[in-house]
């Protein structure tokens, strides 16, 4: 028997603030993280049972160590939800998180669920490099030269995208000030509030002098990587990273960060049950490859697949995330789309608001719905570039 494809609605989104790699979260647990996000989500909206939630589906680009063994079920266990809620950790790199919620979407969608969680967690702290605990690349990669463009590190692909789009250092480094700047406005102006759910860390620390431990605490409730003092002059001094002579630098890098966000789906039914204003309708998501070497091109391909399935046109987008992997890469996507610059990170982006991979994409989703809702606009969107030469694109609607 066939069935008939019905909608899904986002009812809650947060996340908790980003932090740097080795900052306000070092002693933190991607698990820990990831407890939290889920227990604030499942808050948010207490009317409903959270024994209705058919799966909890969580991104993590690198699902290894402290986030391995299926972190979704763990996290949603530490965050104390009954044990007859199953739990699955799922990868596509940086889309991971943005994914999650597709997948968990398109479970209610099939009237599969009428509940869903959907998140992401990741500590880039535990990952002692950007290839996880080992690096155990398959040796026919370098066999054809077809294939050396899956183990080119991140930096650069961002550099071929920069030479062959023709972007040049000022450019990058005049967006990646402008970043910051909208961070640390939205951040004075409260713009995040709606969408952070603070964490309190606690650390147990050795005083020397007593021999004794001492619990520290202390309350985070803002992004760490907003700096006020960003400028075209400070990061003008910094060196390329990736080649010797590009142009590509950490300061107009993405920041590599810990973090972690859910969102909360349910079917028309439950809304109606329950009397819930959704924040936002899923309204469709695609993923397209693109060549490894210059990955960051991935959402040039997605978005108009998005938007074809969505049934609408870009410039009826009102609210852009596109996660600034790299300044050049964005600014390739903008150029070549025609994106309208006003419409895209109008809260600062990953250069200043921090990358922590498989976690950004539940992270942003709940950044655009919230946002949607503040300005009074309809479409908004959550894109991305993705490692081994993709990109992804999620649409969502305010009703």
């Amino acid at each position: 028997m066939s069935r008939q494809i019905q909608d899904a609605y986002i009812v809650a989104a947060t996340r908790l603030p980003v932090a740097k790699r080795k900052g306000m979260y070092r002693n933190v647990r991607p698990d820990d993280m990831l407890a939290h996000a889920i227990q604030s989500v499942v808050a948010q909206v207490p009317g409903i049972d959270p024994a209705r939630i058919g799966d909890v589906i969580v991104g993590c680009a690198m699902p290894e160590a402290e986030q391995g063994m299926n972190v979704a079920r763990i996290g949603l266990l530490l965050a104390g939800l009954p044990d007859t809620v199953p739990g699955i950790t799922i990868n596509r790199f940086c889309s991971s998180g943005v994914q999650a919620v597709a997948d968990a979407a398109s479970r209610i969608r099939l009237g599969e669920a009428d509940v869903m969680i959907a998140a992401g967690t990741e500590s880039m702290t535990v990952m002692p490099q950007m290839m996880g605990n080992k690096v155990a690349m398959n040796p026919a990669i370098f066999d054809k030269d077809e294939n050396l463009g899956i183990a080119f590190g991140m930096g650069l692909t961002a550099e071929k995208v920069a030479n062959q789009w023709k972007i040049g250092r000022e450019e990058q480094d005049a967006f990646a000030v402008a970043s910051h700047r909208k961070a640390c406005a939205a951040i004075a102006a409260g713009h995040f509030r709606a969408e952070i759910s603070p964490y309190r860390v606690r650390e147990h620390l050795p005083d020397l002098d007593s021999g004794a431990v001492r619990i520290a605490e202390r309350l985070c409730e803002n992004d760490e990587g907003p700096r006020p003092d960003s400028s075209l002059e400070s990061l003008a001094r910094l060196k390329p990273v990736f080649h010797a002579r590009g142009s590509v630098t950490a300061g107009n890098s993405s920041q590599m960060s810990d973090g972690a966000g859910a969102v909360m789906l349910v079917s028309e039914r439950v809304l109606k049950e329950h009397n819930l204003t959704p924040l936002a309708r899923f309204a469709g998501y695609a993923v397209a490859g693109v060549p490894p070497e210059i990955m960051g091109i991935g959402p040039i391909a997605a978005i108009p697949k998005a938007l074809q399935q969505a049934g609408i046109r870009q410039e009826d987008l009102d609210w852009i995330e596109l996660n600034e992997a790299f300044a050049a890469q964005s600014l390739a996507v903008i150029r070549e789309l025609g994106l309208d610059p006003a419409k895209v990170n109008p809260l600062g982006g990953a250069i200043a608001l921090g990358h922590p991979l498989g976690a950004t994409g539940a992270i942003r989703t709940a950044t655009v719905v919230h946002g949607l809702g503040r300005t009074g606009g309809r479409y908004g969107m959550v894109t991305m570039c993705i490692g081994t030469g993709m990109g992804a694109a999620g649409i969502f609607e305010r009703v």
